[in-house]
């Protein structure tokens, strides 16, 4: 599984680098890595979501943190030393890139090319904490993108897409799940949520996020035409609000008097 659903969401949504992040996706290259050292010992879900936070470090920092999605102005003083196309593209040294991605995070701890790139290089060095530079592990990055933006779609969607490229598909599945409650009415935020559970094999649900973005107003077709490519397409029954459904309910009555009159 690559990450081409997640290029084909940055695109849709627009980003700075969309295109580099395409480029990043086709080349990007699985290989099965160990889940990070988690605490032994029973502990109810307020406890480990303390313990994460802990162990993840503080998103205070000396420059930031800032929303990488709102805070552009000050994206310039990050990238042009830190998040440079040699670092993005893992050209450089580890250690290099280690650090470069490490700084550009706690600046921007919703960094979507830096997240994505992170990925990559964990991917490759078939590590959970590449390089000798990197203060966490890639889980407690993601853990602080969501900590800090719990909205941010995008990190979500990347994030499953990691946990399915380190062999953790149902924990992937269950971010998917929490994206879609975050995306709300944000329409290409639900088309781009089924574009990853078309990734990850889930064609239902998929098809149920294609429709959903459609009634949103998103008129895109490719998640759709995939479908269909895979024979996994079938028009949905589309949702009725209330509204709607009054109005179907008064519809009905008017087109049959007699039936009406029995119900009363």
């Amino acid at each position: 599984m690559g990450f081409k659903a997640v290029a084909a969401a940055l695109l849709v949504a627009g980003n700075v680098g969309a295109a580099q992040d395409k480029m990043a996706a086709l080349a990007y290259a699985q290989a099965p890595a160990a889940a990070p050292t988690q605490p032994n010992h029973a502990v109810t879900t307020a406890a480990a979501a303390e313990w994460q936070s802990q162990s993840c470090g503080s998103l205070q920092t000396h420059y930031g943190p800032f929303d990488y999605r709102t805070d552009r102005d000050k994206l310039p003083v990050v990238e042009r030393r830190h998040f440079t196309p040699a670092i993005e593209g893992l050209m450089n040294h580890q250690v290099d890139v280690a650090g470069n991605l490490s700084y550009t995070l706690q600046a921007f701890p919703n960094h979507h090319r830096a997240l994505l790139a992170l990925s990559r290089f964990g991917i490759r060095e078939k590590s959970t904490r590449p390089g000798r530079m990197l203060p966490y592990t890639i889980d407690c990055f993601f853990d602080r993108a969501m900590r800090f933006r719990p909205d941010d779609v995008i990190v979500r969607v990347l994030f499953a897409q990691y946990l399915s490229g380190t062999a953790r598909k149902d924990l992937a599945l269950q971010e998917l799940d929490q994206a879609v409650v975050y995306a709300g009415d944000n329409a290409w935020s639900q088309y781009n949520i089924g574009l990853a559970y078309f990734e990850l094999g889930q064609y239902d649900k998929a098809r149920a996020q294609a429709t959903k973005a459609s009634e949103l107003g998103f008129d895109r077709t490719e998640l759709k035409d995939m479908l269909t490519a895979k024979g996994q397409w079938r028009d949905e029954p589309r949702s009725m609000g209330p509204a709607s459904a009054a109005s179907a309910a008064s519809a009905s009555a008017t087109a049959d008097p007699a039936s009406a009159a029995a119900r009363n």
